[in-house]
This record gives C-alpha cells, structure tokens and sequence, in this order.
C-alpha cells in the first residue's frame, strides 16, 4: 500500500488566491490550503480580515483566526489603490484558483473582474461566494450567513413548536457554501483538464442552504404540506428525539431503524410495542410518535444519563448526549483519531484546534501552523512577482 511518505499533497503546485474576509470564501481556501494549495489571502493594510477581532481574542488576535487562516500566506493590498490592482492582476496571471466574497460588481468597480483577471489566464477558475448570487433581483442586496440560513428555509424549522425560531449556534450557512466553492473548484479543476479552460463558480449563501433541506418542497408541492419546527424530534422519522434523564440532562436516541426500534423497546420494557405490527416499519411508528416518545422517556427519566447510554450501547441502539466543547476535548474518540490537534503561537503558547478532513489515507491533509500576522508574506510574494520598484515601493510604504 503505497503511504503517505513517498506521495505529495494532492493539491500540491495548486496556487490559490484569496480575496474576501470573515467566513465563506476564507473556509473555502482553508480546505484548499490543507491539502497542499499555496493559498495568498489578500487582506487591507492596518486593518486585515475582520475576522482578526471576532470571537474571543487572545494577545489581539481572535482565536478563531488560528483555524480559519491556517496554511496561508497574507498580503496586505489596497484593493483600491492601481497598485494594488496591479499586484492582484499579475497574482491571477500565475494563479489557479481565485475566490472573492465581496458584494457582486464590486471586483468589476475596482478592474478585477473575471474578464479581466483571466484575459491573459484562460485557465483561470474564478469562485464567487455572495448572499444571494451573481444574478437575480436579490443580486446586490446584502447578505450574511444568517440570512442565507433563514431564505432557503433552514431558519424556519429551528425551535420548538410555536416559539420564535432560533439560529444554529455556529455560522453553517456560510460553512455550507465554502464546501460548495471547493466542491464546485475541484469539478471546474477536471474540466479544465480536459478543455484547458477556467470558469466561473457562482456561490450563493441561500441557494447552499437550501440544497440541505431534503424533500422540503417536494412534500409541498405534491400534498401541500408545509414543514414546521419540531424542537428535538424529526418528524417523519420515530423515534428520533432527546429525552430527559433523572439527573435533569438530556440524551439523544436515534431509534428509527425497524430492527433497532425492536431493541430499543425490549430495553425500555415494552414488548408490546415492539411487536405491534402498527409500528413495525418507520410510517406506522411516525403515526404513533408522541406515544412512543413519552414511552422512551418514561424510562429514561429513572436513570441518570450515564445509567442510559450504558444501556443502549449495550443493546447498540444508537445513542448520545449534546458534547460541550469540554466533552469533545476530553473524548478518546475525539483523541484517537486525532481530531484535537496542537499548534504553537506567535506568543509561544499553544493551542489546541479541529485536525483536518476529509481523512485520505495515503496523502492526508496537513495542519500547518498558526494563522499569518498581517502581511507577513507581503515582501515574499512581491518578489515572486514581476513588478516595478515603484509599485513595490507603493505597496511596502517605501
């Protein structure tokens, strides 16, 4: 079996270059980066990415900075100086990959549109990540990841029944649409393989939320059937929900499988139903699911949390419990497979950070170090480049 040592990042020799800030279009060159693309993030002198400042900051730094910029190079241009112009259009000649968030026509105000940055680099793959996409009439509305997560229908169906929704506690729909941008990157690599010729990648915060939300409109357009929240439970899957334990936490039981549902009624005391033909499959169960779920926790709420999970693994029924970024730390699981990594700071600290995916096993991603100082690379990249002393001159403050 061929190992890791003798075979290369699969991204090697990829040059990527970043412009955007915050979440989507940076997470999306984060992936590229760890399996090996040279990724430059061009970030706006004396201030750099937002991102930089959000979350919890640590010798005035964010935290969350050190995960989502690793394995970059920064660059600090003035987007909207000629000089800066000039450096990113001589950085697409050689790039790749370009992945811009800004609001849609902006890198068309400052001369840096597709058009332009792939004129003497057909090849070149463009990935645009917006709120709402590159067309449409929504197209220069502003969007954040919020509202992408409430327009294509995920915002709705969060919380409990006739309360106000509420929003997943991390910022998944940006995250969405960065998997998309790579998804959509690599399928535009293979083609070009083929044609020598880049594209356009038009992502949209919406449009990658909605993609998630599985038969959502098929249901309303065929019976009319509008989906409502359902706080913990899944309709139409049964059971599925979190039950309350003696000890006042909750654990997760996923007992959905016909076979898994018949164990996990045998374990609660209750035969009869695990032999009712009603709800020996998933539909007849889904008719009966307030009934089964007050069963289930008429049994969990005896025992203390630990009492049930021992249970249910013994009898492998599928259970948990909500993890607190403690409890993922301390996992074996989590340690085993190397999922909780180590870095080292500009400050000589450390800090432990999420490992990488996807697991390949022969040429697995790499983590790299903590995330740049602003234009730490700047003097590096310009002399890769072929630019004149004065436009270096201008872009160094010399």
């Amino acid at each position: 079996m061929t190992t890791e040592s003798n075979r290369e990042l699969p991204l090697k020799g990829l040059k990527v270059l970043e412009m955007g800030q915050l979440i989507a279009g940076p997470f999306a060159t984060k992936l590229l980066g760890e399996f090996g693309a040279d990724v430059i993030k061009v970030e706006p002198p004396k201030t750099g990415d937002p991102l930089r400042k959000w979350r919890v900051v640590q010798d005035g730094t964010s935290l969350w900075w050190h995960v989502q910029s690793r394995n970059k190079r920064s660059i600090a241009l003035d987007l909207k100086s000629e000089a800066g112009q000039e450096v990113v259009r001589k950085l697409a000649n050689e790039a790749d990959i370009v992945v811009e968030n800004f609001s849609p026509g902006t890198l068309e105000k400052w001369g840096l549109g597709y058009e332009v940055l792939s004129h003497n680099n057909p090849g070149l793959i463009m990935v645009r990540v917006s709120g709402f996409g590159q067309t449409g009439p929504y197209r220069d509305k502003p969007g954040f990841g919020v509202i992408g997560e409430a327009m294509g229908g995920l915002r709705f169906l969060t919380g409990q029944p006739g309360e106000s929704s509420v929003r997943v506690g991390v910022s998944i729909g940006d995250s969405l649409s960065a998997l998309y941008a790579v998804i959509g990157s690599l399928l535009a690599l293979q083609e070009r393989n083929r044609s020598g010729l880049g594209q356009v990648i038009d992502v949209a915060l919406y449009e990658s939320v909605f993609a998630m939300m599985e038969s959502l409109i098929p249901e309303f357009d065929a019976v009319g059937h509008i989906r409502q929240p359902s706080g913990s439970a899944l309709p139409g899957i049964t059971p599925s929900n979190a039950y309350q334990c003696a000890d006042g936490s909750y654990v997760l039981i996923a007992g959905n499988g016909d076979g898994i549902f018949k164990r996990l009624m045998a374990i609660i005391g209750r035969s009869d139903m695990a032999e009712d033909p009603a709800l020996a499959h998933n539909d007849g169960r889904s008719e009966h699911a307030k009934e089964i779920d007050a069963a289930i926790e008429a049994w969990t709420i005896t025992r203390t949390r630990e009492n049930v999970l021992n249970a249910l693994d013994e009898a492998r029924v599928p259970a948990g419990y909500p993890y607190t970024a403690e409890d993922i730390v301390k996992d074996p699981h989590y340690a085993a497979r190397g999922m909780i990594e180590t870095i080292s700071l500009p400050s000589g600290g450390k800090l432990k950070v999420p490992g990488v995916l996807p697991r390949l096993s022969a040429t697995p991603g790499k983590l790299g170090g903590a995330g740049p100082e602003l234009g730490e690379h700047t003097e590096t990249i310009l002399s890769e480049l072929s630019l004149s002393d004065s436009i270096c001159r201008r872009i160094l403050g010399a």
